[in-house]
């Protein structure tokens, strides 16, 4: 991994030691020689701030000191720390909070449990620059300029009746391509995908899904250009002159969405490499030296006496079962299914390997018009193993004795679901571990939906939805 080689320092302001010397970890691995000084209360980092020689490039904050936290931490961290950025590090996942935050200056929020090397090498890369260019922008004008006009991001005042663009920042205007008089003359629906406007109808219209106001989801938006960017929008309504509009900020994360399809991508390609050589490992070396095994204890058996015979059938027995036991993991870990057999077969041979001693009644319905759409082998593989990763669960957690696998085509869709009528789990306060993970980067790697259904007694279903090319 190449490192940035620029000289960075660094305010931790952490008294945990343990999270402390994670985030020094995780800076140490994007940033070759980080300065990081540790602040282990709000007091000590007044001291260090208030020193005049003392200035950092950023500072990374607790939200629990032991002398300050919550809100009244972090305004007075931001009157004292100005004009440094600051990212908040914390293990409590409040959106209402973390809205509040960047609303009076932080930068970034972010959650502990989810932090990695690359997300806060990139929220400091993102928060040095956006505090640079604001920084810019005030003194080069030397007034205050609305945060809507100084935004980065894209954005927008709609009305919600007519759906007509009443105000759009310098940003939108730079990053769609259209000027302020043309975006005037628009509708919200100029920038969609024509498969898109239904759904900006229906949402416009509904308000179930706000939480205080605020309403987040992804688009696709079309710029001038024709080209098509990925978009995460937050929407919120607002009122001006008695008419009912809504403030948009649109964030382009089309590089985001391609960096994780190719992260994606070579966690699976990695994964799967792994199961092949393993799976070819015993299949070709340790097959065969039971194989080898086999024979030459076949060549001692005419010399054995009457007694020895039934330990001699019984470790020739053994051998054997460890021989089929090993093909059939082999099989598993490295399916030939596209090569031998269809994709309907390879999960009906996989459902009868794991359904041993008949304990699940098994149902398995593949709709016939899957046939007529030619499904790309590595989409083939993907299906196959999320099916395998869900039986393992089932097998593993879920107490049941039915198992449903159902494969249809609807609309241009693949739906693959998989169900059992197990003990079920609370699906708003469960822990989602690898597999589900796993199961998700499957799906998101052909641009698909996964979904987990599930509820105390009453089983569990996931659902994996891959869009089709038109025939």
């Amino acid at each position: 991994m190449i490192k940035d080689n620029r000289p960075y320092k660094i305010l931790v302001v952490e008294d945990n030691p343990g999270d402390y010397v994670l985030v020094g970890h995780f800076l140490r691995e994007r940033i070759a020689a980080p300065l990081i000084v540790q602040a282990e209360s709000f007091e000590e980092a007044s001291k260090f701030l208030s020193v005049e020689q003392t200035s950092f490039d950023i500072i990374l904050l607790d939200l629990s000191l032991p002398d300050k936290s919550g809100q009244q931490l972090v305004t007075e961290m931001l009157e004292i720390a100005s004009p440094c950025p600051i990212i908040i590090l914390t293990g409590y996942a409040d959106i209402d909070f973390s809205i509040r935050s960047i609303s009076l200056g932080i930068m970034d929020y972010l959650l502990k449990d989810d932090l990695t090397t690359t997300t806060l090498y990139k929220s400091i890369l993102y928060a040095i620059e956006r505090k640079k260019i604001i920084s810019e922008l005030k003194e080069s004008e030397r007034r205050y300029y609305d945060l809507f006009r100084l935004s980065p991001q894209p954005m927008w005042v709609f009305n919600v009746a007519t759906l007509r663009f009443m105000q759009v920042n310098k940003a939108a205007v730079n990053h769609y391509g259209y000027t302020e008089k043309e975006f005037l003359g628009m509708t919200i629906l100029d920038i969609r995908q024509v498969e898109e406007i239904e759904r900006t109808r229906e949402v416009v219209a509904r308000k179930k899904d706000e939480r205080d106001g605020v309403y987040v989801a992804n688009f696709r938006h079309v710029k001038k250009s024709g080209e098509i960017i990925d978009v995460e929008i937050y929407s919120s309504p607002i009122t001006i002159n008695a008419v009912n509009c809504k403030t948009v900020i649109a964030i382009d994360v089309t590089e985001k969405n391609l960096f994780e399809l190719k992260l994606t991508k070579a966690i699976i390609k990695s994964q799967e490499d792994e199961r092949y050589e393993i799976g070819g490992e015993l299949h070709d070396n340790i097959c065969q030296i039971l194989a080898t095994g086999l024979l030459s204890l076949g060549m001692i058996k005419e010399s054995l006496v009457p007694s020895a015979l039934s330990w001699f059938k019984r470790c020739e027995g053994y051998i054997t079962l460890a021989s089929d036991e090993i093909r059939n993991l082999s099989h598993r870990l490295a399916p030939t299914f596209f090569n031998e057999v269809s994709l309907e077969e390879a999960f009906r041979l996989l459902l009868e390997s794991l359904n041993i001693g008949d304990k699940y009644k098994i149902a398995l319905h593949f709709d016939a018009a899957i046939n007529k759409y030619p499904i790309s082998l590595e989409l083939q593989l993907n299906l196959y193993r999320v099916l395998q990763e869900q039986l393992r669960n089932i097998l593993k957690y879920a107490k049941a004795d039915e198992i449903r696998v159902e494969v249809s085509f609807a609309n241009n869709m693949l739906i693959m679901s998989v169900a059992d009528n197990g003990i079920g789990f609370n699906n708003n306060t469960a822990k989602g571990g690898i597999g589900l993970a796993n199961m998700k980067r499957r799906a998101t790697l052909f641009l698909g939906n996964f979904n987990v259904a599930s509820s105390p007694g009453h089983g569990c279903k996931v659902t994996v939805t891959i869009p089709l090319p038109q025939q």
